[in-house]
């Protein structure tokens, strides 16, 4: 509730202190940049120190603290907008410091129910608080007729996610280690310098060669699947639907996240990654509905969408946890990150580019390109005992 929030009034509040579509462009992006990047360090971090419920709990409270204070900037005059860019990076940063190692003792608790149940249900979970977040916001935005008191109300949810994580942490303090064999693999590793052992922990290095095919096969499903930003610019642009109405087609599609994934945590723990074949199929159906000129079929592909992503944002996870030894996986998850990020950077440059004047040409490549994302997962997949 609490980012979602923010992330979904971050352009109009930032407008409204005087920054240009341009300033809008740099500090939304330097936040999703930092959140995906920095956690090349956060997960070896989280890995090699073993204080995966410390970094997680530091960062859940950088994001209960920053959005908040955003409903104070209107009130310091010229450096308002300096310290909302601030406060924004520094959000995203929380979401880099907690989500490896909070992915990492998640796959970790879940080995007793099934790990994609698992992660389906903390993404429906997450999707509940993505659906009711932004519309809260909308809502208080309508009553007062201004953007900060929405962010202030924001504080009860982020008092309450850090509550309710002290209680899960009295009641899992071991949790500190994602399995028993960490043992095993502490013993393994090779000895290196510092820095040697820095650099191939930042990449990766001593991660399997599945973990990577699955990594790229991810990378350029994310490239396929637009973001909602450009699917939003185009249903405005097309005059299918005005401004006021986009965040209701976005609580759509975060609804259809939700559903999907909890439709699809059961079938991986029964039938294993093969379940994830179906992600490049439903990216490539998206630019088919949502180029078309008919409102029906461009929210059909917004909710084909929504689909894809809550697929690509759980299940995902659940395979990377089988993929590599436990006491990897926080670097794992941030390996994985910074590639899906250089996916979502390539597949943004190249939508904003062929969206407007040649979108049969963006439909095609994007059909080209999870061609051979599927054909990476069934190479993946083909030899995976569920």
């Amino acid at each position: 509730m609490v980012y979602e929030g923010m992330r979904a009034m971050a352009g109009p509040f930032l407008g409204s202190l005087g920054a240009s579509a341009l300033i809008v462009g740099l500090v939304t992006g330097a936040g999703e940049a930092v959140a995906l990047m920095l956690r090349l360090v956060t997960g070896p971090w989280a890995d090699r120190s073993r204080r995966h419920w410390r970094l997680t709990v530091v960062g859940y409270a950088m994001t209960a603290v920053c959005v908040p204070l955003l409903a104070v900037t209107p009130f310091l005059g010229s450096a308002g907008l300096a310290v909302v860019a601030t406060l924004i990076v520094l959000e995203r940063a929380g979401k880099a410091v907690r989500s490896p190692a909070k992915s990492a003792l998640l796959a970790r608790m879940a080995t007793s129910t099934g790990r994609g149940k698992g992660f389906a249900v903390h993404k429906a979970l997450d999707q509940v608080g993505a659906f009711t977040g932004p519309l809260l916001l909308a809502g208080i935005a309508a009553l007062t007729g201004l953007l900060w008191p929405g962010f202030a109300v924001l504080a009860i949810p982020g008092a309450l996610a850090m509550v309710l994580l002290a209680q899960l942490r009295r009641r899992a303090p071991i949790a500190t280690r994602a399995d028993p064999d960490e043992d095993e693999d502490e013993d393994a590793r090779p000895a290196r310098g510092a820095w040697a052992d820095l650099r191939a922990a930042a990449v990766g290095a001593d991660l399997p060669r599945a973990f990577h095919l699955f990594s790229l096969a991810a990378a350029l499903t994310t490239a396929g699947l637009m973001t909602f930003g450009v699917i939003s610019f185009r249903l405005v642009e097309a005059g299918l639907l005005t401004a006021a109405a986009v965040p209701l087609v976005y609580a759509l599609a975060m609804a259809v996240e939700a559903l999907a994934a909890l439709a699809t945590g059961g079938p991986f723990d029964r039938w294993g990654g093969r379940v994830l074949l179906v992600v490049p199929v439903l990216v490539a159906a998206v630019p088919l509905c949502v180029f078309t000129d008919r409102l029906w079929l461009v929210l059909a592909g917004v909710v084909v969408w929504g689909a894809a992503t809550g697929v690509q944002d759980s299940t995902v996870k659940a395979y990377v946890a089988d993929l590599v030894p436990a006491g990897r996986r926080a670097t794992a998850y941030g390996v994985f990150a910074a590639v899906q990020g250089v996916g979502a950077l390539a597949g943004g440059a190249l939508a904003g580019a062929l969206v407007d004047r040649h979108a049969v040409a963006l439909a095609v490549l994007i059909g080209v390109l999870q061609a051979c994302a599927a054909a990476l997962l069934w190479r993946t997949t083909r030899h995976q005992r569920p």
